[in-house]
């Protein structure tokens, strides 16, 4: 996989999934805008899930200033729903950037594994549910993604124009 220097790049998939992982693994802290850490900014608990709201305030505001400077973007998010990749998918278009998505198709079981494995476990249920929640490929190309990548396809990611 490769990621443009200015792109948006959404990684797609339920808690447990690998996502945050992956991320630290290949990417810069700088360049991650993570909704857990967003939420521990407004409410020094990236658990607590009444301060949602704010934290996707902070996450927007946080993608919109990235895009606009041309930086690469990873929004480390579980970004399922449609309305919440078209306003991702908006402020690139705004700015001209490139669009990638990541989908964290792990089978249910491993999700689960991991999920319990993590400091901040979330309820099983949602995990299920938010797992049967995962887009295709071929949905994320008719939303506009200029480039879909599955996880369990990916290499070593690599920018171009660094």
């Amino acid at each position: 996989m490769t990621l443009p220097a200015d792109a948006a790049c959404a990684l797609i998939g339920p808690p447990g999934s690998g996502k945050s992982t992956f991320a630290r693994q290949h990417f810069k802290p700088t360049e991650i805008v993570s909704s857990d850490f967003c939420r521990a900014l407004v409410a020094d608990d990236e658990t607590d899930q009444s301060a949602t709201g704010d934290a996707f305030e902070v996450l927007h505001l946080i993608v919109d200033k990235r895009l606009k400077r041309g930086r690469l973007t990873l929004i480390d998010a579980t970004n399922l729903r449609n309305p919440d990749r078209a306003r991702l998918l908006d402020r690139a278009r705004h700015w001209q950037r490139p669009t990638t998505a990541v989908i964290f198709d792990v089978p249910l079981a491993t999700v689960q594994a991991q999920n319990a494995g993590r400091t901040r476990v979330v309820p099983a249920h949602v995990v299920a549910e938010f797992h049967g929640l995962l887009p295709t490929v071929d949905q994320l190309h008719d939303e506009g993604w200029d480039a879909v990548h599955l996880f369990s396809t990916l290499t070593r990611p690599s920018r171009t124009g660094r």
